[in-house]
Order: structure tokens, then C-alpha cells, then sequence
């Protein structure tokens, strides 16, 4: 799987939290622990060791961390971004002066571990979902203003991102339509016909067949099929092939590792999985003294 590049976005973002981070850990003294112990003159070399198997993530971030620290610090990543980890693999190093080294370790290993978690869980979902058409994507139920970089390790560990935001897609959700009286087919009219459109598809979420029927008569671009049973999304999927094939189906709700892989068999296109972003474990991911 190739490695995924961050953009300026993403990289923008990054920065912007790299800084809170390290301002709330260093404070307005710095590492009084390591000042007081550490001779300015001591120099070190470290190493970024994964303690079990996982998809690393966030490499890019860690080295913002360690310029941010000291232009004396050398990060030098050993792998890409969405290499696969076993219990051992060194991913990145760090040298320079060991009291900027220590400054750095813990904000760097936070941004790898919640990064490299995001992409372990991603890929779990995609190997869980082998063999069936349906893409995994991501939502916006992310930590609040972590939401690039959370999506960026949704791509690293080889999932497809949904809508970044509220203003980069149209999705017209159940408490739209409950504000319209549930006439799922004016709300998608409306949306389509809407002038700051921006020629984005129309994506409309429906929990019945019956509202299916109405937002294929249309031919909405996706439809989220929301919490429906196996049969439904299958019976779903015959009935778009019929009259709307162009349409794309999503399921959502209750999808876990468990589950997953039969609903990508029931012929849909796209599989959205909240738990990727607020769900996911750490990766256990540490920082070992070289020399």
C-alpha cells in the first residue's frame, strides 16, 4: 500500500497542535526534571520502538515535535507512514541534546500513539471487509481539532475519508428531514437545486425502505442505509439496482470487527465507521535510549 502524504492542511494542522502540546507540557519553564539533572553539554540517541503489531501513523508530526523542541534535534524517520509494525520495529530516531530529546519524547509519542491507533483499527476494519467491494470510511465523530490528522490516519491505514467537515459535503440527516416532515425526496430537490451547491453529490440518510424508494425516485447520489438489518441492506441493494444503479448505498450503525465483514456482503458500496476515530486504542509505542 503506497504511503499517504499529508497536506498543507493536514500539515498546517499539525503544527497548530504541536504547539498547544508542547505549550502545555513545557509550561513557561521548560523541563525543570531535566534541567536540574541533565549537563546541557549531554548528547543522545533514541529510538521510536513499536511494542506490538500495528499500522504506524503520524511520523510527520513527531518530527515537527522535535524541531519545535530545538533546531539541535535530528528526527529521522526508519519506515514510512502505513508500515506494518511487529513487537520491536524501530520506526524513527531522534539525536541531539539530551535535555531537548526528553523535552520532546512524551508530546511525540503522543501524536505516534493516538496517530498509529487510528491506522491499526482502520486497517483491522479493511482486512475484516476483504474480498468485498464496499469502501471504509471514516465521520466526523473525531476529537475536536484533531479532525485532519485523525482522517489522515484513517487514509494511512488504508480507509477513505467522508466529509471533512459541514461545509465540504451535503448530507441530509434524520433531524433535517424531521424539520421538513420527512419528505426525504423535497430535501434531496432542494439540496441539489441549492446555489452553493458547488456541484457536490446528495447524500441522504434514510432508516426505512420505504424512504429508500422515495430518495432513489430521485436519484440521490449515496443513500446512508442507518441501522438496518443484514436483509434490509441486501433487500436495499436489489432494489437500487433496479431503479437507480448510479446511486450509492452506505451502511451505518452498528458496524464493529464482529459485524463488518457481513454487511460488506450484502452488495453495498460504502461502510462509515464511527470507531475508527472515537474509538480507537492507542498504539503502544515507546522511546528507547540508544546511546
Amino acid at each position: 500500500m503506497t504511503a499517504p502524504q499529508m497536506s498543507p492542511a493536514e500539515l498546517e494542522s499539525a503544527a497548530t497542535l504541536v504547539h498547544l502540546a508542547l505549550a502545555e507540557d513545557l509550561g513557561p519553564t521548560g523541563d525543570r526534571t531535566s534541567l536540574a539533572t541533565v549537563p546541557e553539554s549531554t548528547r543522545a540517541t533514541a529510538a521510536f520502538v513499536a511494542r506490538g503489531p500495528g499500522v504506524v501513523a503520524g511520523l510527520p508530526v513527531a518530527a515537527l515535535v522535535c524541531r519545535d523542541v530545538s533546531p539541535g534535534l535530528q528526527f529521522t524517520p526508519l519506515v514510512p507512514d502505513g508500515t506494518v509494525t511487529t513487537r520491536g520495529t524501530r520506526v524513527a530516531t531522534v539525536s541531539g541534546p539530551l535535555r531537548a530529546v526528553l523535552a520532546a519524547e512524551r508530546t511525540a509519542l503522543n501524536f505516534l500513539q493516538r496517530l498509529s491507533g487510528v491506522a491499526s483499527l482502520t486497517r483491522k476494519y479493511l482486512d475484516a471487509a476483504a474480498g468485498h467491494r464496499a469502501q471504509v470510511l471514516d465521520t466526523r465523530k473525531t476529537t475536536p481539532g484533531w479532525r485532519l490528522l485523525e482522517k489522515y490516519a484513517v487514509r494511512t491505514g488504508g480507509g477513505t475519508n467522508h466529509r471533512v467537515g459541514l461545509y465540504d459535503g451535503i448530507l441530509i440527516k434524520d433531524n433535517h428531514l424531521a424539520g421538513l416532515g420527512g419528505d426525504v425526496r423535497a430535501a434531496v430537490v432542494a439540496a441539489r437545486e441549492y446555489p452553493g451547491n458547488a456541484g457536490l453529490p446528495v447524500e441522504v440518510e434514510v432508516d426505512t425502505l420505504e424512504q429508500l424508494e422515495h430518495a432513489l425516485a430521485v436519484k440521490a447520489d449515496i443513500v446512508l442505509l442507518d441501522n438496518m438489518t443484514l436483509d434490509q441492506l441486501r433487500a436495499a441493494v436489489a432494489r437500487r439496482d433496479v431503479s437507480s444503479p448510479t446511486t450509492l448505498l452506505e451502511a451505518s450503525g452498528g458496524v464493529n470487527l464482529e459485524t463488518v465483514r457481513d454487511i460488506a456482503g450484502t452488495g453495498v458500496d460504502r461502510i462509515s465507521v464511527g470507531a475508527l476515530t472515537h474509538s480507537a486504542p492507542a498504539l503502544d509505542i515507546g522511546l528507547d535510549y540508544l546511546s
